[in-house]
């Protein structure tokens, strides 16, 4: 039985579970919620994640959100361990990488986005005091990853995690975003070499103005 995922595929961390279930395997049935029309802040989503953000998941009468946990979740149900190993200390290695996703890397970059990409689509413009802000926090955390990433073509393993695609997530506009990776060579060979070759990166691609279209 697939599952079903509530989601808009242009933000963030929808784009993260969707990629992320397509690397697992799993089947899932795809039920859109207009973020940019506020669907997520009105019922019957409201009922499903009380704290109106995109996405969430139904496997029967069981409900899910926060996107790492539904990633977590559902490599487990269907049983790929090649992207969520059972041993102990990977394992335990992939959940360190997902948590300090959501507590650190996500809300960097998300400074990015919402500067350098939503405020122009809704006529305004980048705050270049809240950009210098960010900037040197950004680049501790990018240059985590970058060591990290030094030898690496995946942050565990010999093959794609979970842990990829979901810190790959925050980044999935970086062009547009402005992200300034080129100081991190091994973060920008990782994203560009790696995850953006991925069949389930590249089927999931999202383009500048917020697009699932393919620009000409």
């Amino acid at each position: 039985m697939s599952i079903k995922i509530y989601a808009d595929p242009i933000t963030v961390n929808c784009r993260k579970v969707i990629a992320g279930l397509d690397l697992i395997g799993a089947p899932y049935e795809l039920i859109h919620v207009d973020y940019f029309k506020g669907d997520h802040r009105a019922e019957p989503y409201l009922s499903l994640n009380p704290n109106a953000s995109v996405p969430a998941m139904k496997d029967g009468d069981f409900e899910l959100w926060e996107s790492n946990a539904m990633l977590q979740y559902a490599a487990d149900k269907f049983g790929n361990e090649a992207v969520y190993p059972r041993d102990l200390q990977v394992r335990a290695d992939i959940n360190r990488w997902l948590q300090w996703e959501g507590s650190h890397w996500f809300p960097s970059c998300y400074v990015f986005l919402v500067e350098n990409c939503v405020k122009p689509l809704l006529g305004g413009a980048p705050d270049p005091a809240v950009l210098d802000g960010q900037a040197v926090q950004f680049h501790k955390l990018a240059g985590i990853l970058d060591k990290r990433l030094a030898g690496r073509q995946w942050i565990a393993g010999d093959g794609p995690t979970i842990a990829d695609i979901v810190l790959a997530a925050p980044m999935h506009l970086h062009g547009w975003q402005r992200l300034p990776i080129s100081d991190h060579p091994n973060l920008r060979r990782w994203l560009t070499d790696s995850v953006e070759t991925l069949p389930c990166w590249q089927k999931t691609a999202v383009y500048e103005g917020f697009t699932t279209t393919r620009p000409n």
